[in-house]
């Protein structure tokens, strides 16, 4: 008789969290499908019918899950990090961040998470330079996270990052324990098989089994979108797909309607159906030609054509559904904009800016904790400080209006100008760069930065 197999072991942890990768993977995939615009579902058809319109059915695909999605990622960007009260001053984190390309794979991270819900960044050690350890960008059907009971999702208790070798043609998994990271192979999975691998351990040359885990906890990093306490992340999407159905079917019903109804259909009653010399008497319509008959009970007329606008009333009326649900402008979804004033369009995306700076929170925090592991592997100084991620506005405004917003930030608040730099938009190596160039400019002429430093005090207290 088999034992039972002895829970929390290495072997134990890589079976559990694939099986939960396979739930994971299953969910991205439907969701990412809605994100492309190529639903899995397309509008219910009788099955006699459904053959005859599958071209009509292709047609129907609008894809307002993207535009929805698009919207916010759009909006998110980190420009630097803050360690403790301060800017990022030796620039340790943001050059990590940069070597790492995060500058721009970020974006791709908070694309998957807003699809899917979640997705992963991975610390690892970088051999050639210590200094500079690696940040991987990882997706959410092959990385997972699993948090001890009982921590409100805080701890994590163990990863696991799959992928499939192309040139092996074998699976690979690595299971990141807080004690050691475990290395696993496997056959790849039959298609069409229940994915159900018989793990085996890898040996690496030149690495112990397990390998030794330096930073002593789980170095995967969740970047969760909206998580709940319970639940974790959750897709922007994941409660419009059913609208997003109906507005298929909408089109589909419309189309039909089209090829269908939206001709006049012509009729006639009491017309021969053979001339004089006995041959069939055919109606040949065209617009340079008159039908007429010798026969005098004859009539003719047209049914009218079936009205599309309806459909069209009941398309919009969906498309509000989800703009209204997903904070998403109207204007974005319908593509309509008339008579519209900076103050009304302003107050139009209010909405979605306040949902940005919402998930600037929830995803901010696994960042900043990937870049706290970051940190701790390159011996920085600081390892207590607290790390806060710096966004960049979320809010679109003209330039002249934020240039005159700043301007009274600093003549009545006196706000420093490093500060007003940032609310600017300038990028904190923007802003370490400025500094020093003032810096420098003080050093060539300090009697004209003297006065200018003067000038701006007059400024501020005028």
């Amino acid at each position: 008789m088999t034992q039972p197999e002895q829970p929390l072991t290495p072997d134990w942890w890589v079976r559990r969290l694939y099986r939960r990768l396979q739930e994971q993977a299953r969910t991205f995939e439907l969701y990412d499908a809605y994100y492309r615009g190529e639903p899995p579902r397309l509008p219910w058809l009788p099955e006699q019918a459904q053959d005859e319109f599958a071209r009509l059915l292709k047609l129907t695909k609008a894809n307002y899950m993207g535009l929805v999605i698009d919207s916010m990622v759009e909006r998110m960007q980190i420009e630097g990090f803050r360690v403790g009260d301060q800017p990022d001053a030796d620039a340790g984190t943001w050059d990590i961040w940069q070597a790492s390309n995060m500058d721009s794979l970020f974006d791709q991270v908070l694309l998957e998470s807003a699809i899917c819900g979640s997705s992963y960044l991975l610390v690892a050690p970088n051999p050639d330079r210590p200094d500079r350890p690696l940040l991987h960008a990882e997706h959410p059907t092959q990385a997972i996270v699993e948090y001890a009971p009982g921590t409100a999702r805080q701890v994590r208790a163990a990863g696991l990052k799959v992928w499939l070798d192309d040139w092996t043609s074998r699976l690979m998994a690595t299971l990141y324990l807080p004690d050691g990271i475990f290395k696993y192979e496997a056959d790849a999975p039959r298609s069409g098989a229940v994915p159900n691998p018989q793990w085996r351990r890898r040996a690496v040359a030149g690495e112990s089994w397990p390998a030794p885990n330096p930073l002593g906890e789980v170095p995967l990093v969740e970047i969760a979108n909206n998580p709940r306490l319970l639940s974790g992340g959750v897709s922007e999407i994941a409660d419009v797909i059913g609208i997003q159905d109906r507005i298929h079917k909408t089109l589909a019903d419309r189309l039909m309607t089209q090829d269908f109804g939206a001709f006049p259909q012509k009729w006639a009653t009491g017309f021969p159906e053979e001339d004089d010399d006995g041959n069939e008497n055919r109606i040949d319509v065209g617009r340079n030609r008159m039908v007429t008959s010798d026969v005098e009970e004859t009539r003719f007329g047209q049914w009218d054509a079936a009205p599309l606008d309806p459909y069209s009333g009941a398309k919009r009326e969906d498309v509000k559904d989800v703009a209204s649900r997903t904070r998403t402008p109207a204007q974005y979804l319908l593509g309509e904009m008339s008579n519209v004033n900076g103050e009304t369009l302003k107050a139009s995306e209010s909405g979605l800016v306040s949902k940005v700076r919402q998930r600037h929170r929830t995803s901010g925090e696994g960042a900043e904790d990937a870049a706290g592991l970051a940190r701790r592997v390159a011996q920085l100084a600081g390892q207590g400080e607290r790390i806060e991620a710096i966004w960049r506005n979320p809010e679109f405004r003209t330039e002249g209006e934020l240039m005159d917003a700043l301007v009274k930030a600093r003549q009545t608040l006196q706000v420093p100008v490093e500060a007003l730099w940032e609310r600017w938009g300038a990028s904190q190596e923007e802003i370490r760069r400025w500094s020093q160039m003032l810096d420098a400019e003080a050093e060539r002429d300090p009697i004209g930065a003297a006065t200018r430093s003067l000038g701006q005090q007059d400024l501020v207290q005028g």
